[in-house]
């Protein structure tokens, strides 16, 4: 069973630390910025490999673009911004120059959710991952711990094609070391349970875990479940869970409609029916406040997963 330790280490830091060692290894490895390197800490590497590293500018659609020409070219660019501004704003050039073209990009979408906090409702990144999941071939992960973070980037710099990665910038804290073992597309069971399965992604997946905590003191026994691949998701996983306890409840920093919920439901619809629960935003616009003000706006708290998790648990019953 996996347990919550305090971070010290703001996973922008472990962004740039291991963007930097993947360009030492490979030069056709590049980064693309839309004038935040200072913002997601890569100013070093911008200002260290001129030949690698480019700030574009505030011009998203231009980025990927030029992304998607080095791409043919044989390079292997990450491109960066807020994960308003990586989605929404530059679609049309992901889908066309990126996904139709079939390039390999890895787009990585900072602040999703929540996590943009004061910078409130116009760079809140509540529905990025609804728009990339309608892209075809697009994977798609949710990252809010640092191990994981590196294993994303090492892995999709080696693995060709288009990915979108979202991770809060200043967000500290882990549940997993250095010797988990992942795998894309496949979750990751971070607790057993018998009773009602929890299925998280990203910062809920804390949320989840002292829900978990908290259910234990009721004597229900929930099953924890990281859903960091949210395309292709791990229909296998979901149904192996659903069909042990019978009830699941799915937690995300997104909007409920076209994330991990729209996603789990669609696998427990065609495959394993059972009673489910989306937690997350509802069909709402980002607000100005701090992450917890946030969260507890949104109704994504653990304890909101508790009350959610009796729910299903009542209905399956």
């Amino acid at each position: 069973m996996q347990k919550i330790k305090t971070g010290d280490v703001e996973l922008r830091k472990v962004f740039s630390e291991t963007l930097f060692e993947l360009m030492d290894s490979d030069p056709d490895i590049m980064y693309l910025d839309a004038d935040l390197s200072g913002a997601i800490g890569t100013s070093k590497l911008i200002a260290e490999k001129p030949e690698q590293a480019i700030d574009v500018g505030i011009m998203e659609a231009n980025m990927v673009g030029v992304a998607a020409g080095l791409s043919v070219k044989g390079k292997i660019p990450f491109v960066h911004s807020f994960g308003t501004f990586s989605t929404r704003r530059c679609a049309d050039q992901v889908f066309l120059s990126g996904c139709y073209n079939r390039a390999n990009v890895k787009i990585i979408g900072s602040d999703p959710g929540v996590s943009a906090q004061s910078n409130g409702g116009t760079h809140m990144p509540l529905e990025d991952v609804a728009v990339f999941r309608a892209f075809p071939e697009m994977k798609i992960f949710d990252v809010a711990e640092p191990n994981l973070l590196r294993f994303i980037l090492k892995e999709t710099s080696e693995e060709y094609g288009m990915t979108y990665t979202r991770f809060p910038r200043k967000f500290k804290g882990t549940y997993y070391d250095e010797r988990q073992d992942f795998k894309i597309g496949k979750g990751v069971v971070l607790r057993e349970g018998r009773d009602v399965t929890i299925i998280a992604s990203g910062l809920e997946v804390f949320e989840a875990l002292h829900a978990a905590e908290m259910l234990s003191a009721m004597y229900i026994d929930a099953e924890v479940i990281d859903m960091f691949t949210i395309k292709p998701v791990d229909a296998e996983l979901i149904c192996a869970s659903a069909s042990k306890t019978g009830a699941i409840v799915t937690a995300e920093n997104h909007n409920i409609i076209g994330g991990l919920g729209s996603a789990v439901a669609e696998v427990l619809a065609e495959h394993c029916p059972v009673p489910m629960k989306r937690i997350g935003a509802r069909d709402h616009f980002g607000e100005v406040g701090d992450q917890k003000f946030l969260i507890d706006k949104f109704a994504m708290s653990s304890g909101d997963i508790v009350l959610a998790a009796q729910e299903v648990l009542s209905r399956r019953n």
